[in-house]
């Protein structure tokens, strides 16, 4: 799949970050990031070795690694990549996540000299209280709190967290990439359709991952404006999703349809 390649600023359109998904574990993905100077950063590395093959593959240079969340399948290579490229670990201060060098919270921005990059800090509570993203450079580096078609599940936070975060992150320019830590696309779709059948951008997007999973390439990064058009999940006072939540008598308020919707995911099946 070719590099997702994005503008840094408006005033040097010229230079660009190039976005990679890096496929790890059972269906993760670590995000690369890297400029045409050879310098990179990852996010999320669940295991070192992919980090490491493309990193001697495209003969970059590591300078940092972000973390958005304490979960095991997101950090469990960035201790040895701390180790053998002596890099600073970003991360959001929770103290489950040990090997982290600098800690971020909401309302920070993160500026890194190489690749030249800057990132916003967005707390994000739901699948786990102390999850962030990282907002810059066109791309939204939002682990396992916003996916493609769908959503994290609630580990630690309350639906009403959970919304909240989504909302945050739906209020970002529609163009904005959409980067997140799974492959479960397809899935997520399968659950959308049983809510809005009739979404016809939900159908185009379905048809579109259809045909990159059979070529054996990501589903993602994707825009926002995509997931605004068909995720549920961003789309709780929609028609379609008030109407499918009174028939399942949970339409009284944006966070009860929420609720309802990650309840019904937790148990699908198809």
């Amino acid at each position: 799949m070719p590099d997702a390649c994005v503008s840094r600023y408006e005033n040097a359109a010229e230079i660009a970050l190039h976005v990679v998904p890096l496929p790890a574990l059972a269906d993760n993905y670590i995000w690369l990031l890297h400029d045409d100077s050879g310098d990179a950063i990852v996010v999320d590395p669940g295991e070192a070795a992919p980090v490491e093959a493309a990193l001697s593959a495209r003969k970059l240079t590591l300078r940092a690694v972000l973390l958005t969340h304490h979960h095991p399948d997101h950090i469990g290579g960035a201790d040895r990549l701390r180790e053998t490229y002596d890099v600073p670990v970003y991360a959001p201060d929770d103290d489950r996540i040990a090997v982290a060098t600098h800690r971020v919270k909401d309302g920070e921005t993160l500026s890194l000299p190489h690749p030249l990059a800057r990132f916003d800090i967005i707390a994000v509570p739901g699948h786990t209280l102390s999850h962030i993203v990282y907002v810059g450079e066109g791309v939204l580096l939002c682990g396992d709190t916003l996916f493609s078609l769908g959503c994290g599940r609630l580990f630690e936070g309350t639906p009403a967290q959970m919304l909240s975060s989504l909302q945050r992150l739906a209020s970002l320019p529609g163009d904005t990439l959409v980067c997140c830590g799974h492959e479960y696309t397809a899935a997520n779709g399968r659950f959308a359709q049983t809510i809005e059948p009739d979404n016809t951008a939900l159908k185009q997007r379905l048809d579109e991952v259809a045909s990159l999973r059979a070529d054996h390439r990501p589903s993602v990064p994707t825009t926002l404006s995509s997931e605004l058009a068909c995720n549920p999940f961003l789309r709780v006072d929609s028609a379609a999703v008030v109407d499918w939540c009174r028939r399942h008598g949970s339409a009284n308020d944006p966070v009860a349809r929420f609720a309802a919707l990650r309840s019904a995911k937790d148990v699908f099946r198809a």
